[in-house]
């Protein structure tokens, strides 16, 4: 029976018009050379052409207009079913409301590639998987599909790859260059791994700051498969890397998804070992952070996985520690083997995977893991861009719409708190289809079950988005209603000016745009009234008065504030209490020529962060050069340099050129290692301590450590040196709410601490924003850096002659998702003066 069966397989899978070739038969150079993105491309149509086992479906396009892919791989039937197998089975776990009982269901297995753009291994063993799966040679796979939909998408980011693959194309010959001195192993700055804003897409899955994930996250919203891979490359001296997974574990991570964990490292170690492949797995690679493509779909019910083929700067072949040379076609064979045992597995456990991922959901939503149960988040502008995040994530979320009191845990002091919630006051409840993904990205405290993780350990959204929220043990019963009700402000006949409160993203980009259409804005220094109208510091306020040269005033101003929903107009200049429009607590607001520094030195994610955000979020132009250039740039063009983090070596004229640039005038904001050059610089207040006492005693003490050290064993060696290191950590600060660098963040910061950088509280400037005496903390901190971070500075102005330096000791910008730190370097840049 079991011949028959596959020799009806065999003449099956023959019936096609054409049959599809191997990459190595399609392109030439396969296996030899980088393969160029529109080659991928047209290998992939080729595929689809001359098979019926694939489908092609465009699900967007990048920054720099490339196509984003995805490809559907399974028998003909299944794929002519596949809009009925996919809402089956979204119906199956609460996310479709009806189903076709005709149609079975099927497992659903994603396979994502390339999501760094110069582990180009991984996109050229995309189409080596892609081709076993639909080879009519390879009865097995053919086997497989009756019951499995793939879903590849074989380049998630083709703009960094492209720019990778471009490059090495450029600079290569005929012959390779296995030896380390060579510049195909020397990517230039700042490399084919992030995407076009320079973003790391693989820690963006949750966040979504970036075009080509909110686009991906769409078509997977819309799949929700079982099981996701997520492939990679690493250093390239380095074995290969699959499940399991190595410690911390998110408490959230499932039972079933451990075992499929284990299931996978037995299955692949066996086909390694049969080829006497190196390998490793339960090291490095953790499961927690809950924004890469192992942890989010496990966080959404599935299976994620990582692997990991060393190649990393490998170009096309290189002499590895071990002596041996790594090609290309090493690298496809290793993730091609790889893969096509994650699609047996699925294949082998369909029953237990589909029994347990619908559990999953039915059981996260009648009894949560998590502590809490009901999310509130007080209104706020800021909550605007927190529910497009929720949206994004398919998280489901109301408004109140009536009065209660009740009694909670409350966020800014970690303590339970008596508290009213109030209509319009944003809920998330756990008891929905995204009830594990809801209590990840909301719970306060995150338990590490090791210190030793791979990136940051804390990132709950209400700090996040720095909004007053509490959090409740049960479900609410309360009226909701869908919509956020908006107050429209009646229409007077006389408009003395506009105002616009100062408390988000959008109040930034409306002075952008301002700015660039010659309006004159001033900003409140102090909180006034004008007839029933409250007036927040940092407020803007656009006279006609100020604007009498712009034509049409109303109608071109009105085209700007249709992006911040809260303006209102004022009718008389004549305040309440004194502070009349006309006074010294409107100071008109200078539109800023901002030059922003890149090239070797700087570091390419942080500066892109500050890209993105000058060119996406708030819409203001700016100059960018490289550092090579700087010693040819008049900085009395400019009126603003930003220093982002990175390792600075300015000669000295271009250290002069900078203390000139601020003694006039000039504002610098300095982040990170941009800071390097002010410290301990004479005319500057940046300094590690204010004291030679405090000097003294820190000395003392690492010297009594030192000391200590001499009898210590080696093997305990990686986890003390963490006691000095924070991954990542939500640390509370105090903040000096009359100064413009802390206007619209609320009462208190809580800044995502990335870094060991410690300044003791500065002389001679401005410590607008630091950690107190008595702080809270939420994440892993090692306990020697916690022990030092009381009374430090996280952000500081100096002025400096006439001009400003704003030091930035925390990064604000880090992966574009802390909401309150958009706001507070839009202060440096706008408002700080």
């Amino acid at each position: 029976m079991k011949r028959i069966y596959f020799l009806f397989l065999f003449l099956s899978v023959l019936t096609t018009t054409a049959q599809p070739k191997s990459p190595f038969e399609f392109l030439p150079n396969y296996g030899k050379n980088v393969t160029y993105y529109h080659q991928v491309e047209n290998y992939f149509q080729h595929l689809v052409a001359s098979s019926d086992w694939m489908q092609h479906q465009k699900y967007g396009e990048t920054s720099q207009e490339r196509n984003l892919n995805a490809y559907f791989i399974s028998s003909p039937e299944n794929l002519k079913n596949l809009e009925e197998i996919r809402k089956n089975h979204l119906n199956s776990i609460g996310l479709f409301p009806t189903k076709n009982q005709a149609v079975k269901d099927k497992t659903i297995v994603w396979l994502s590639f390339n999501v760094h753009g110069n582990e180009f291994g991984a996109l050229e063993s995309a189409l080596s998987v892609a081709y076993e799966l639909v080879n009519p040679k390879n009865l097995e796979t053919k086997k497989w599909l009756q019951d499995i939909i793939v879903i590849l998408d074989p380049c998630l980011n083709p703009d960094g790859f492209s720019r990778y693959a471009n490059w090495l194309r450029d600079i290569s010959g005929t012959k390779t260059h296995p030896g380390h001195s060579d510049r195909e192993h020397m990517e230039p700055w700042p490399g084919g791994r992030q995407n076009h804003y320079v973003f790391d897409l693989n820690r963006d899955w949750a966040w979504q700051t970036q075009l080509e994930t909110q686009l991906r996250m769409n078509l997977y919203h819309e799949w929700m498969p079982m099981v996701h891979a997520d492939v990679h490359e690493m250093g390239y001296n380095e074995p290969y890397f699959f499940p399991p997974a190595a410690e911390p574990y998110h408490e959230q991570i499932a039972p079933f998804q451990r075992e499929f964990h284990q299931k996978i490292g037995e299955l692949t170690s066996t086909k390694f070992d049969k080829e006497g492949w190196m390998y490793y797995s339960g090291e490095r690679f953790d499961l927690f952070y809950p924004s890469y493509g192992d942890t989010y779909p496990c966080y959404n019910g599935a299976v994620g996985m990582t692997y990991e083929q060393g190649g990393i700067g490998a170009g096309r072949a290189i002499v590895m520690r071990n002596g041996e040379i790594l090609s290309i076609k090493d690298r496809i064979n290793h993730h091609t083997k790889a893969l096509l045992a994650v699609v047996e597995l699925s294949f082998l456990q369909q029953q237990n995977l589909t029994t347990k991922f619908r559990d999953y959901f039915k059981e996260n939503r009648s009894k949560p893991k998590g502590e809490f149960q009901t999310y509130i988040v007080k209104d706020h502008p800021r909550n605007l861009e927190l529910l497009t995040l929720l949206n994004r994530n398919r998280i489901e979320a109301s408004f109140a719409n009536e009065s209660k009191k009740l009694k909670g845990y409350h966020y800014q002091t970690n303590k339970e708190k008596t508290f009213e919630i109030e209509p319009n006051d944003l809920i998330i409840s756990v008891d929905q289809p995204k009830a594990v993904l809801t209590q990840v990205l909301f719970e306060p405290h995150q338990k590490l079950t090791d210190s030793l993780s791979y990136d940051i350990t804390a990132w709950s959204l209400p700090f996040a988005y720095g909004v007053e929220s509490y959090a409740l043990k049960g479900k609410l019963a309360l009226q909701t209603k869908s919509q956020r009700t908006i107050t429209v402000p009646q229409k007077t006949v006389t408009v003395y000016a506009y105002y616009v409160p100062w408390n988000d993203r959008n109040s930034a980009k409306v002075l952008s745009l301002l700015h660039q259409q010659n309006f004159q804005v001033r900003s409140a220094s102090k909180e006034v009234a004008f007839n029933n109208i409250k007036i927040e510091k940092g407020g803007l306020l656009i006279t006609k008065g100020d604007n009498l040269k712009i034509k049409n005033f109303e109608e071109t101003i009105q085209k700007i504030l249709v992006h911040k929903a809260e303006c209102v107009p004022i009718t008389t200049g004549f305040a309440a209490n004194g502070a009349d429009l006309g006074g010294e607590f409107y100071p008109l607001l200078k539109a800023p020529k901002v030059l922003l520094l890149s090239g070797n030195g700087v570091s390419n994610i942080d500066f892109g962060q500050v890209w993105y955000y000058m060119d996406q979020v708030i819409e203001f132009p700016l100059s960018i050069i490289e550092l090579d250039y700087f010693k040819k740039v008049n900085l009395t063009n400019y009126t603003t340099l930003i220093l982002a983090d990175g390792y600075y070596n300015f000669s000295e004229s271009e250290q002069k050129n900078i203390d000139e640039f601020v003694s006039n005038g000039g504002k610098v904001i300095a982040m990170g290692g941009g800071m390097t050059m002010f410290e301990d610089r004479e005319g500057y207040h940046l300094t590690k301590f204010a004291t030679e006492e405090e000097k003294t005693n820190a000395t003392q003490k690492e010297e009594e450590e030192e000391l200590y050290n001499r009898f210590l064993d080696y093997e305990g060696s990686e986890r003390r040196s963490i006691s000095a290191y924070v991954p990542g950590a939500i640390i509370e600060n105090t903040i000096d709410i009359t100064h413009p660098l802390t206007f619209g963040l609320g009462a208190n910061y809580f800044s995502l601490k990335t870094t060991p950088a410690v300044y003791k509280l500065l002389k001679g400037a401005e410590n607008v924003i630091y950690v107190p005496k008595k702080f809270q903390s939420f994440g892993f901190v090692g306990s020697k850096l916690k022990g030092q971070l009381a009374e430090t500075v996280s952000f500081a102005v100096d002025a400096v002659g006439k001009g400003k330096v704003i030091y930035m000791i925390d990064n604000p910008l880090f992966r574009g998702f802390w909401e309150n730190g958009n706001l507070l370097f839009s202060n440096a840049l706008f408002l700080v003066d």
